[in-house]
């Protein structure tokens, strides 16, 4: 099985690469959040038992 020549992977990855971190990331954390975590803390939910018959 004959080598492949990895400088136009090397090169494709590369380029990809720089597109992801300089030009799409900055625009993606740009946006704000519609629904933002609140800092309240969460109250326990109480489970009723079950008032089914055992077998």
């Amino acid at each position: 099985m004959p080598q492949l020549n990895p400088n136009p992977s090397l090169f494709t990855m590369l380029i990809s690469s720089f597109t992801l971190s300089m030009i799409i990331q900055p625009k993606l954390l740009s946006f704000t959040s519609t629904n933002p975590p609140s800092h309240k803390p969460s109250t326990p939910v109480k489970i009723a038992p079950s008032t089914s018959p055992s077998t």
